[in-house]
């Protein structure tokens, strides 16, 4: 695995246009200038993302300092799993899709009907479930399909 350390808000980043703490999350910046698209995947712990991806997305503020439009124009989707039906996986959502507009990304779900936000999937609180789950394989095929879709349609830009 990785390792990913929190942001202590230090504000280092801020003078001296990198982050202080020196981990894992280093590699992460380099993959992340390259990408055209972004996938925030978490299971959802009461109500919202696991703090682990929360650590991710508040250590991007050293990109962002050092660079304000680093992630600009980006695609960005999110998949996430609950214990419940109803386990908080839209809010989880929410919180990844707050981060993707408040970063100037462009937020894909995958339209009406069951994955408007995004994938969501059931666990019952065991990956079997998951496995099982074709509710939630549904709407992740919905979301990579407009994922992709909006892929292409900059990938074409580009080569304008």
């Amino acid at each position: 695995g990785k390792w990913v350390d929190h942001c202590a808000h230090c504000d280092h980043c801020l003078k001296e246009k990198e982050c202080i703490v020196q981990d894992d999350v280093q590699e992460l910046y380099a993959l992340l200038a390259e990408a055209q698209g972004i996938i925030f995947a978490s299971p959802v712990y009461n109500g919202g993302v696991s703090s682990q991806t929360k650590a991710v997305m508040d250590r991007m503020r050293a990109v962002v300092a050092a660079d304000k439009h680093f992630f600009r124009g980006k695609v960005g989707m999110g998949i996430v799993v609950g214990g419940d039906r109803a386990g908080g996986q839209e809010f989880a959502l929410m919180q990844i899709h707050a981060f993707y507009i408040i970063q100037g990304m462009i937020p894909v779900g995958g339209g009406f009907f069951g994955a408007n936000l995004g994938a969501t999937f059931w666990s019952r609180d065991t990956l079997e479930r998951v496995k099982l789950d074709e509710e939630g394989f549904r709407s992740l095929r919905k979301t990579v399909k407009k994922f992709s879709m909006f892929l292409k349609r900059y990938e074409q830009e580009d080569k304008k």
